[in-house]
């Protein structure tokens, strides 16, 4: 699965995308969140702010408890804000 990482979140990371493949137990957005912060102290550290991170699937923004089985791109980025 592709896995894109925007603003804070790449800078945290250290990449701006990559292909991974994602445990069985991995089914939601939430899941691979959780999963990302046990992957080393970059994903750690740009996943400690989950709960306020956006996600798109497949360019369609979801919510937290969205399905991933089908997805063929994942991609995480920081609220926006702007005037």
């Amino acid at each position: 699965m592709k896995l894109l990482y925007f603003a804070w979140v790449r800078e945290k990371a250290g990449l701006g995308e990559e292909t991974v493949e994602l445990p069985q137990n991995v089914k939601t957005v939430t899941d691979l969140m959780a999963w990302q912060k046990t992957r080393g102290p970059q994903f750690e550290a740009a996943f400690e702010q989950s709960k306020v991170i956006r996600t798109a699937i497949d360019q369609t923004h979801v919510a937290h408890d969205a399905e991933i089985s089908q997805a063929r791109e994942i991609a995480f980025f920081p609220p926006v804000t702007g005037g």
